[in-house]
């Protein structure tokens, strides 16, 4: 099962005609994670026919509008469309006083749970699992309290090996789920067949980190270390460094200097201000630390 990620938007701040908020949609495992929802996040996951039923699991980085204030409208919308399933929501201390105020004030009922996991910690911290996947915060720098999130696939069952399974008549399709996590079989003489003969290696697992608004922060590095995939925050070119760092920011230079130490698979660039017209800046001054960094594309899926 392969890993996709939709981004939804990308541009910091301010929506434009062309470009929208930070909101990205990861589907790994035949899960479907909401990372972030900017104004319009709805429209978009309309307009990349994402299955609004999917999405059970919603990881917002900080309460700054552009990545939390299309996150009400995404969960009214969800009651309409006859949702009965709980809906998580991971985020900062406080979201849970944000929406639900605004669901008593505009006296939106909803039909189903909304269960908030709140984040306060300025340490790492596994904030989800299940049998595949695994949800780590990562801790930011910017001017309110802020992470962003790695989601990391578990190890993948072995291959079977049918063509040297073939050879023996003892192993029956019962035994094949002990084989495929790890087991070797023992014949019926006593004789042991080694797992690595009876399988083939698995597919490598995939990981996928999302560092949303921040300064410059090497402390990051050991978190997502060897990914395949980093998002990265790059509001300013490196010109701008001093506004980057009063405003919580980071450059392109400064994101590709952390992919390239994190050594990293590939390096996505994000939260452009919009003083720049022509993106293509960001990726020229990237690649001169890190060759394979690269623009989004909204509404594109790439898979990771």
């Amino acid at each position: 099962m392969s890993t996709y990620l939709t981004i939804l938007g990308f541009n910091s701040a301010i929506p434009t005609i062309n470009s929208s908020p930070t909101a990205q949609l990861l589907e790994m495992e035949e899960r479907h994670f909401l990372i972030d929802c900017g104004e319009g996040t709805q429209v978009q996951l309309r307009k990349a026919k994402a299955r609004f039923s999917k999405i059970n699991h919603i990881f917002i980085s900080h309460l700054h509008g552009d990545h939390c204030f299309g996150l009400p409208g995404l969960i009214a919308s969800f009651r309409l469309l006859g949702r009965e399933n709980p809906l998580h929501v991971y985020g900062p201390k406080g979201i849970k006083k944000m929406l639900e105020t605004i669901f008593q004030i505009t006296e939106t009922h909803r039909g189903f749970e909304v269960v908030y996991h709140e984040l306060d910690k300025d340490y790492s911290e596994k904030i989800y699992e299940d049998s595949r996947v695994e949800v780590y915060t990562i801790p930011l720098d910017h001017r309110i309290y802020c992470n962003g999130y790695l989601f990391k696939e578990k190890p993948k069952d072995r291959h079977l090996n049918m063509k040297e399974i073939a050879k023996y008549s003892e192993i029956e399709t019962c035994d094949y789920h002990n084989i495929k996590a790890g087991k070797d079989f023992v014949l019926s003489d006593g004789y042991v067949l080694s797992n690595d003969i009876l399988t083939l290696e698995p597919a490598p697992s995939v990981s996928y980190a999302f560092c949303s608004d921040t300064r410059y922060l090497e402390s990051v590095i050991p978190i997502i270390k060897n990914v395949t995939a980093l998002y990265h925050e790059s509001t300013f070119l490196h010109d701008l460094k001093e506004m980057a760092d009063y405003t919580g920011h980071s450059t392109a230079l400064e994101a590709a200097t952390i992919a390239q130490k994190a050594q990293v698979g590939k390096l996505i660039l994000g939260h452009f201000s919009n003083r720049y017209g022509d993106l293509t800046v960001f990726t020229d001054e990237a690649r001169n630390i890190f060759p394979n960094s690269f623009l989004p594309k909204a509404l594109e899926s790439v898979k990771i």
